[in-house]
């Protein structure tokens, strides 16, 4: 089994399968996505979410508010479907081309993650008994991001006649809605227009303008045929029709290539300009050396990147197949982010959430360090809008970030579930603190990073207070939707103090380096850190003793508990068909909350009381959230619990290829593709990032014979290979590093061979 190779028998009449598969073959490269839509379209009566997008470009949507209450969210940002042109149609000596009519031979599409292509392939006989093979091979370019190409052939097996294309470029498109899912958007709005539409050089180009934001796009097309042609180009008033008529022989192949370039204004001054450019310079090479400059590409990334297990050739090419959307999701620029739903759908309207932070930058630090720079640095850059938030939430200093956003403004128009999650301050802290703990990279930190940090632990004490000797935050909500608005949430506290206590350091070691102008430039005062201080050590992180757990916030525990045993499994995910008081009135959970806080500073409490806790939200939590699962996984490998561990690591790798939460459809879970590398690595392999370095506690899975990882710190490369009775550790670049296994200190010049723990890889 070839695990950089993902192929199904794709033609189905079933739409949702359609749709589906539109999500799972989409091609993007973090600054452009395309979904996977039939270039030829479907039957009228077929529904499709089709769509071109560009990350972190966003329209302004309204946000009615039944209440206008002060500080309530009237307006949102929403990812916008910015043109279409993916269209082509094929008529063989005029009949036209479609999978719905006709004789489908053979119809299936590819995912080659090696090379960063998909492919269709087709062999069709027409009402007429014209039989042609067609292949359809798409790529979103990692070396020209504003770049997408889509390469069509065809062959004629038993005619020869005249063959057309019909190539569309449109304008004129709208977003998907859904007003039965909160997932997605509820309305219908025309987020975008088109102002101009010209031909210049065989190159199309419309000029669209959003709504309301104010941002412009371009897009260039240019065909090309690989023989002598007739050429038409019809331009419409929002839309570019190309016709491109030859003759075919029979056993011939004719390759027509169809060359896309987007450009924004966010990111280019004069983006019709440079699209023209990028088209020149992308059009002067061949398909074959964009191809290779990709494939090169993806060697270097997988190099970093490959997490490999053997013994469930499945399960390795869902983990690929996961690896491989991550980079397809993540911005290579300080101008985005990580949407919920990558560049692959519409769902959550292509928001940023905290997500980033503590599911996918985990991957990233370990393997491709700068990217993580480049996201601390989009939360950088939205900084300002994070102080205006916290001035609108009643706070006097410092800087709330908003909870799901695009450009820095908060978009969560319910804020029980929204801006009441003030641990995204928390989030963030912890990710340019694990940054820095990796890379060691103290002029970013003193630039940037350390501004978050004192800012958001400003926020931290204009929220809380001290009461009986112990700093309190109220009112908030944790990770858990089921449960909002609530005193003293275990996860928020504990990151909480995390955040204060490394303002504290960061404060300490930028004095003795001389590098101190961030602290002058937003005026802390030695009085401050000194509140930072106290506020860490008295941290209220609630604990019940009779049952040696934490409970996750002061009134959980008191609440009745719901009643699972009596919950139709049609009824789930529950926040589909409960309502939110209804669900805040119980001790339910939506997913991991005090057992991630128990995973990600686990040194805050003692083994027993993280297993004991571990065991309670256990009985009392869904997996409604696909953040969930591989939670669960890696802190029931903390424990131990090898049979939970590797269950709950199966939910998670394989949710979107077995589209197990139903709603794959409007993209991906991006989110739990990061958690499902942490299983690995993290559960698994018990990594853990601390101030002294790197730990490890590897177990072996009894399904597996063996596993193995890379990461990246500091300086240095270091390999992991879990196999048999031992772990090994190799150096394979850099300088010597001290590593802790099991708890215990080795000196990693060369390579180090440990033996696994006894029972550490027994189901």
């Amino acid at each position: 089994m070839n695990k950089y190779l993902f192929e199904i028998n794709d033609f189905s009449t079933d739409n949702d399968e359609l749709m589906l598969h539109e999500t799972l073959f989409h091609n993007a490269n973090g600054y452009l996505g395309v979904r996977s839509n039939y270039e030829e379209g479907y039957p009228e009566n077929y529904n499709s979410i089709r769509g071109m997008y560009i990350n972190g470009f966003y329209d302004f949507a309204e946000m009615k508010q039944a209440e206008k209450l002060y500080g309530f969210v009237e307006e949102k940002q929403t990812m916008v479907n910015i043109v279409d042109t993916q269209g082509i149609k094929l008529f063989i000596d005029g009949e036209e081309f479609s999978l719905f009519q006709g004789n489908v031979l053979k119809s299936s599409r590819t995912l080659d993650m090696r090379k960063g292509i998909t492919k269709r392939t087709i062999l069709w006989r027409s009402p007429n008994n014209r039989e042609v093979e067609i292949v359809i091979t798409r790529m979103a370019s990692f070396t020209m991001l504003p770049l997408f190409t889509i390469d069509y052939q065809v062959t004629a097996k038993n005619f020869s006649g005249e063959v057309k294309f019909v190539s569309t470029h449109i304008g004129n498109v709208q977003n998907y809605f859904n007003p039965d899912d909160p997932r997605v958007a509820a309305k219908s709005f025309k987020h975008i227009h088109v102002e101009k539409v010209d031909v210049q050089e065989g190159v199309s180009i419309i000029s669209s303008k959003t709504s309301k934001s104010d941002l412009q796009v371009w897009s260039a097309v240019k065909n090309i045929l690989s023989k002598e042609a007739s050429v038409q180009q019809h331009v419409h008033s929002h839309s570019i029709e190309c016709e491109i008529t030859t003759d075919i022989d029979q056993d011939e192949t004719v390759s027509f290539s169809k060359y896309t370039i987007l450009c924004d204004s966010i990111r280019y001054e004069n983006g019709r300009d440079k699209a023209l450019e990028l088209m020149n310079e992308a059009t002067n090479k061949t398909f074959a050396g964009l191809y290779e400059e990709q494939e090169d590409f993806l060697t270097h990334y997988w190099e970093n990147a490959s997490v490999d297990v053997d013994g469930d050739d499945e399960l390795s090419m869902a983990i690929y197949y996961n690896l491989y959307q991550l980079l397809q999701s993540v911005g290579k620029d300080r101008f985005s982010n990580v949407a919920a739903k990558g560049l692959s759908g519409e769902g959550y309207e292509g928001h940023y959430f905290w997500d980033t932070e503590m599911y996918i930058q985990p991957f990233f630090l370990l393997t491709q360090p700068d990217i993580v720079k480049n996201l601390i640095e989009y939360r950088y850059n939205i900084l300002d809008f994070a102080r205006e938030h916290a001035k609108i939430m009643g706070h006097t200093k410092g800087a709330l970030y908003p909870w799901r956003t695009i450009m820095g403004k908060e978009c969560s128009g319910y804020y029980p579930s929204g801006s009441a999650q003030y641990h995204i301050n928390g989030d963030i802290a912890y990710s340019v603190i694990n940054y820095y703990l990796v890379t060691k990279d103290l002029d970013f930190i003193a630039n940037k990073g350390v501004e978050i940090l004192f800012e958001t632990a400003r926020l931290w004490i204009d929220t809380g207070h001290f009461h009986e000797g112990k700093f309190m935050i109220h009112n908030v909500t944790g990770p858990d939707e089921y449960t909002c608005v609530v005193n003293n949430n275990y996860y928020t506290n504990a990151l909480a103090q995390h955040n204060l206590k490394w303002a504290v350091k960061f404060y300490e070691l930028l004095e003795a380096e001389n590098l101190t102008s961030v602290i002058e430039k937003i005026g802390l005062k030695r009085s401050e850190i000194e509140t930072f201080k106290q506020a860490a050590e008295q941290m209220y992180l609630p604990y019940n003793e009779e049952m040696d757990i934490n409970p996750q916030d002061d009134s959980f525990l008191s609440k009745k508990v719901w009643d699972f045993e009596n919950t139709p499994k049609d009824k789930y995910p529950l926040l589909l068909h409960y309502h939110p008081l209804h669900l805040y009135r119980h001790q339910v959970c939506k997913q991991a909350d005090t057992v991630l806080a128990h995973f990600i500073l686990e040194d805050a409490q003692s083994l027993s009381t993280i297993e004991n806790s571990f065991a309670y939200y256990e009985k009392i939590t869904t997996h409604d959230s696909s953040l969930s699962t591989c939670i669960y996984s890696i802190v029931a490998s903390k424990l131990k619990q090898y049979d939970k561990a590797y269950e709950y690591f199966g939910e998670s790798a394989k949710l979107d290829l077995f589209n197990t939460h139903k709603n794959t459809k409007d993209g991906i879970h991006t989110a739990n593709m990061g958690g499902n590398y942490m299983a690995i690595v993290y559960g698994f392999g018990g990594l853990r990032i601390k101030e002294d370095g790197l730990h490890f506690a590897p177990a072996l899975p009894e399904k597996w014979t063996g596993y193995n990882f890379k990461v990246r710190f500091e300086d240095s490369t270091i390999f992991v290979k879990v196999e048999g009775g031992n772990c090994t550790f190799s150096l394979q670049n850099g300088s010597n590093k001290s590593i802790y296994v099991y708890g215990k200190s080795y000196d990693l010049k060369d390579s180090l061979i440990i033996p696994l723990e006894e029972k550490s890889n027994v189901l």
